[in-house]
């Protein structure tokens, strides 16, 4: 097993809203950085303060003693581990593949057992904070995967995050990400609901907010992005699309469970219902204009 000594070299794919701040994190921790992603340009500034370019995982994940991966979908995740040219056919015996994208249960599963065939470790560890915790390094890490890996992985995830769970086995970081997902869908609903009352009683929905975020309604959503709902930035912390990707993967597996959640459910379809609107580039609290509009 790799101890903390050995890491010196880590490789992070994904440059993203979460995830350049992530790579900066292990930047600054004096890391050696090498780092990938499809447009180059969300890594220049990474580069441009020493990190390693690469022009495809395979050849990153060669040269680095873990790699973290934050990037969009369960397809990209799966073609970046298990393709013919992906981090478990080109990492070195005894690397730490760690997978900080919310992806699917099933898919974890099989990366870990593709990656133990080759003496590799690896740990499915989505988080939750947006953009705010990936830029403060206060994300919450949850984590699936053999617990001596995540031992070893522990002090690199230090470094991103503040609240670091072992969830149980492989897949179970993701499972555990679904339950948070499944909180704040249909607490988003309860924020934007809250704001467009506020506004049609002829309330200021700032004086409101004062009143209701310290209280029993208090919620990371309600405190965060209810300023920026009032504010109308809709700019992305997290994305629309990706959100309803979140929903979608946790609405299959509670199937797969013979789970019926209808919160979750009519979560989804506002959600769907937005995107159809030309806001899935928008940030997750953007679900306010979906409540707005029915407004008489």
């Amino acid at each position: 097993m790799t101890t903390k000594a050995q890491w010196t070299t880590i490789g992070f794919i994904g440059t993203g809203v979460m995830g350049k701040s992530m790579a900066s994190h292990l930047q600054r921790a004096g890391y050696s950085l090498h780092v990938y992603s499809r447009t180059r340009s969300k890594a220049e500034e990474l580069i441009e303060n020493g990190a390693v370019w690469h022009d495809a995982p395979g050849t990153l994940a060669e040269a680095c003693d873990a790699v973290i991966t934050m990037v969009g979908y369960p397809q990209d995740v799966e073609e970046i581990y298990l393709g013919a040219d992906g981090l478990v056919n080109r990492a070195q015996p005894g690397s730490f593949l760690i997978d900080m994208t919310t992806s699917s249960p099933a898919l974890a599963r099989r990366i870990a057992e593709a990656a133990a065939a080759r003496g590799l470790h690896a740990l499915d560890a989505p988080v939750s904070g947006g953009d705010v915790g990936a830029r403060e390094a206060r994300l919450s890490i949850m984590v699936g995967g053999e617990l001596e890996a995540f031992e070893a992985a522990l002090p690199l995830l230090q470094k991103l995050g503040t609240n670091i769970v072992h969830q149980g086995d492989a897949g179970a970081g993701q499972y555990t990400k679904m339950c948070n997902q499944i909180a704040i869908a249909s607490n988003m609903i309860g924020v934007c609901e809250a704001l467009v009352y506020a506004e049609q009683a002829g309330l200021d929905p700032s004086t409101v907010l004062k009143s209701i975020e310290s209280g029993a309604a208090g919620s990371w959503s309600l405190s965060n992005l209810a300023p920026r709902i009032i504010g109308g930035n809709f700019a992305p912390g997290f994305y629309v699309k990706h959100f309803i990707k979140d929903m979608r993967i946790a609405l299959d597996s509670a199937r797969e469970m013979q789970l019926e959640l209808p919160g979750l459910a009519l979560a989804y379809s506002l959600y769907e219902r937005l995107a159809a609107m030309g806001e899935a580039d928008s940030g997750t609290q953007a679900l306010y204009k979906v409540i707005a509009a029915q407004r008489q």
